[in-house]
C-alpha cells in the first residue's frame, strides 16, 4: 500500500464516518433508543470499502463530491443494515462485530431488527435528499433502482436466502459464486455503479467494464474473507473466527482448499485491473481497491 493511497483511503474514510452521522437521526431524537442503536450498529467501526470504492469510481468521472457522499453513505446504510439482521439468532447467529457487541447482544432481538429496517430506510432518504441542481432527476432515479435492485431478493437479500439454506449442504464451485455475487457482490457493484452515477450517465462499454471489475472484487472479497475465516483469529478479525466451519457452511476454502483459494483471489485481482484498462490511470484508486481487497489480514 502507498503511502498516498493510505492518506486517501484515510481521508476517504474520516469524511465518510462524518457524513454517516450528519444523514442520521440524533440519539436524542424520539424514539432514542432506535436512533442509538442506529447509530451503534453504523458509526465507529468498519474498513468502509463501499464508500472507498464509490469515491474511487466517482473520480472515474469527475462525480460532485456531495453526490458521492450520498451515493456512499446510502449503500453503506444497506450494509450495516444487511449485518445487524444477518448476525441475529434467527440468521448467522454471531455475538460479535466489528470488534463488540452485536446489536442484538448490546440492545435486544427488536431493537436489532427495526434498526436493520430504519437503516434500509435512511439509505433512500439519504439519496433522496441529494440536490437535483447538481444531478438530473432521471439520473438520481437509476440511482435508486441500482441500490434498490442490488438490496433485494435479486441481490444481497437473495444471496443470504441461499447462504442460509445451503447450511451443511454440497454446493458445486458455480453454485457458490452465484451465492456471493448476490450476497457479498451485489452490494459492491452498487457501491461502484452509483459512485460513477453521480459522474454521468454510463454508456455500455463503460457499464460492461465497470461490471467486470465489480464481479471480480465481489468474488475477491469474498474469497478473503473464508481464507480468513479460516486463518485469522477473532480478535484481528473483529468477529466470531471459525465460525462458518463451525455451522457446516459451504465456504471457497471448503471446497477449493487453503491454498488454491488464495491463488483464486490472485486470479481475481489481476481480472480485476484488467477490467479497469479503458480508464487508464483515472482508475488508480480502484485497481488500489482491488489489491487492498485481496491483500487485507482482516
Amino acid at each position: 500500500m502507498t503511502a498516498a493511497f493510505d492518506d486517501w483511503m484515510k481521508t476517504v474514510q474520516a469524511g465518510s464516518e462524518n457524513d454517516l452521522s450528519g444523514f442520521l437521526p440524533a440519539a436524542t431524537a424520539t424514539p432514542t433508543k432506535l436512533h442509538e442503536a442506529m447509530r451503534y450498529a453504523l458509526l465507529g467501526g468498519g474498513k468502509r470499502v463501499r464508500p472507498l470504492l464509490a469515491y474511487a469510481a466517482g473520480a472515474l468521472f469527475d462525480a460532485d463530491a456531495a453526490i458521492v457522499a450520498r451515493a456512499a453513505a446510502a449503500v453503506e446504510m444497506i450494509h450495516a443494515y444487511s449485518l445487524v439482521h444477518d448476525d441475529m439468532p434467527c440468521m448467522d447467529d454471531d455475538a460479535l462485530r466489528r470488534g463488540k457487541p452485536t446489536v442484538h447482544i448490546a440492545y435486544d432481538e427488536a431493537t436489532a431488527l427495526l434498526v436493520g429496517d430504519a437503516l434500509q430506510s435512511q439509505a433512500f432518504v439519504v439519496l433522496a435528499e441529494a440536490d437535483i441542481n447538481i444531478i438530473p432527476p432521471a439520473r438520481l432515479a437509476a440511482m435508486f433502482k441500482v441500490l434498490a435492485h442490488a438490496s433485494g431478493s435479486a441481490g444481497m437479500c437473495g444471496g443470504q436466502a441461499i447462504d442460509l439454506d445451503s447450511v451443511g449442504l454440497s454446493l458445486s464451485l458455480a453454485q457458490l459464486e452465484q451465492m456471493h455475487q448476490l450476497k457479498t457482490g451485489a452490494l459492491l457493484r452498487a457501491a461502484v455503479v452509483l459512485g460513477a452515477l453521480a459522474g454521468k450517465d454510463l454508456n455500455a462499454a463503460e457499464m460492461a467494464a465497470l461490471d467486470k471489475y465489480s464481479r471480480a472484487i465481489g468474488l475477491a472479497f469474498q474469497v478473503v474473507d473464508d481464507v480468513l475465516d479460516a486463518t485469522a483469529d477473532s480478535a484481528t478479525l473483529g468477529k466470531t473466527a471459525g465460525k462458518d466451519a463451525a455451522d457446516n457452511k459451504p465456504t471457497y476454502v471448503s471446497i477449493l482448499g487453503l491454498e488454491p483459494s488464495r491463488a483464486l483471489a490472485e486470479t481475481l485481482r489481476l481480472e480485476a485491473h484488467a477490467a479497469l484498462a479503458p480508464f487508464g490511470d483515472k482508475a488508480l484508486r480502484l485497481r488500489e481497491l482491488a489489491d487492498l481487497i485481496v491483500q487485507r489480514k482482516a
